[in-house]
């Protein structure tokens, strides 16, 4: 018979409201209930935990790399797990490891790692997301131009036949056509609109040809202007669309993202996302990139010009930013990075919530939003 943990002596959030005195069963790897601490069963094994609150696993859709390790330059089993592991110690119980524009050989190379990977067990990972190469060379940021090209029918045929239950894929609207969005929708792939010069009207074209997110909310697309809204308008206005935000005080100014959370339609929503390379979990401030230095400087990653190139952050950090400097309350901060991106992943039905039936994905923080332990299928990870 298969014991019952109980995880007992913090605030619980549930994923929509704050609950006390409550503690929550895990039968192999699963929440099985959440009940009185008191009727806790006797047989239960207790896991106490001194204050603070547990809340479900943080699930990243953005991570290119993280632990010294960069998904880009050894797409392999190895390089997967160690990004995992950096990043779940920041509370990142499941994430999709990020291919940027690279050769084709990179891509096929890209995805039967992550296939791999998943099939063996690495703890946290959950799909693929390739950002490019279908891009726009006119909002490049840090992608390689050279490697910069538009889809054609053997990639489509790659994209719907990975053999991968989640794969989230960021085009351009220069590069991709409507049609192929939707074979690509049709064929079980999430597409997100990012790297791109669309007007408003092709980026809303765009999400009725089936798109359902932007990536990165305001870097590298068209700006939201008074008579040509650009992508950033089309995000805001359009309900079906979600979009991830990089909260690091670094891409985009904290007035423009308090803005943007006031003024996006429902039901789809703005949701935390790290872009992150390798320098997040790690002592190393240097990196190549396509054969490119990035650098750290005050917790900003730059090419040698300037260009900023993913992020240094990790989903604490950035739950804590949320709070902090966008001024959310603590219940929306968590939502960003949980139940918002399980939604937009549409893994909602078992992850970003402490209920029944949902996995054993938890986070145990101190009341200064700091990351105490962690949890993946029930499974500790180590600190």
């Amino acid at each position: 018979m298969l014991s019952i943990e109980a995880f007992s002596g913090a605030r619980i959030f549930t994923g929509d409201r704050f609950i006390d005195d409550q503690a929550v069963l895990v039968h192999d790897g699963v929440i099985s209930d959440v009940i009185a601490e008191v009727a806790v069963p006797s047989g239960a094994i207790r896991r106490q935990l001194d204050g603070g609150m547990l809340v479900p696993g943080f699930v990243d859709a953005q991570v290119n790399g993280g632990g010294g390790a960069l998904f880009n330059e050894r797409p392999d089993i190895e390089t997967i797990a160690r990004i995992a592991l950096a990043h779940a110690r920041h509370g990142t119980t499941a994430l999709l490891p990020t291919l940027i524009t690279d050769e084709p050989r990179k891509m096929t190379a890209a995805i039967g790692a992550v296939r791999d990977a998943i099939s063996s067990g690495v703890p946290g990972v959950i799909g693929i997301h390739l950002e490019g190469p279908f891009l726009s060379e006119a909002r490049k940021g840090a992608h390689d131009p050279a490697l910069i090209r538009t889809m054609n029918d053997d990639d489509l045929a790659t994209l719907v036949g990975t053999g991968l239950e989640t794969r989230l894929l960021t085009v351009a609207t220069e590069s991709v056509s409507q049609e192929q969005i939707a074979r690509l929708v049709a064929g079980g792939v999430i597409v997100s609109l990012g790297h791109t010069n669309a007007t408003c009207r092709q980026a809303l074209d765009a999400a009725a040809a089936g798109a359902r997110g932007v990536t990165h909310l305001y870097n590298a697309m068209s700006p939201l202007a008074h008579r040509e809204p650009g992508l950033v308008g089309a995000a805001l206005e359009c309900g079906t669309l979600w979009a991830g935000i990089i909260a690091d005080g670094h891409h985009v100014d904290p007035a423009a993202l308090r803005i943007a959370i006031r003024a996006k339609r429902g039901p789809g929503r703005l949701f935390l996302v790290t872009d992150a390379m390798p320098t997040a979990g790690d002592a190393n401030d240097q990196f190549h990139l396509n054969g490119r230095v990035v650098t750290r400087r005050n917790g900003m990653l730059t090419l040698e010009d300037g260009t900023l190139a993913g992020s240094d952050l990790t989903m604490d950090a950035a739950v804590r930013f949320a709070v902090n400097a966008l001024e959310l309350e603590l219940a929306e901060a968590l939502r960003m990075a949980s139940l918002y991106p399980a939604e937009f992943l549409k893994l909602d039905a078992t992850r970003g919530r402490i209920a029944p039936g949902f996995r054993a994905d938890l986070v145990h923080l101190s009341d200064a939003l700091l990351v105490k332990d962690v949890w993946i299928g029930g499974k500790p990870v180590a600190p």
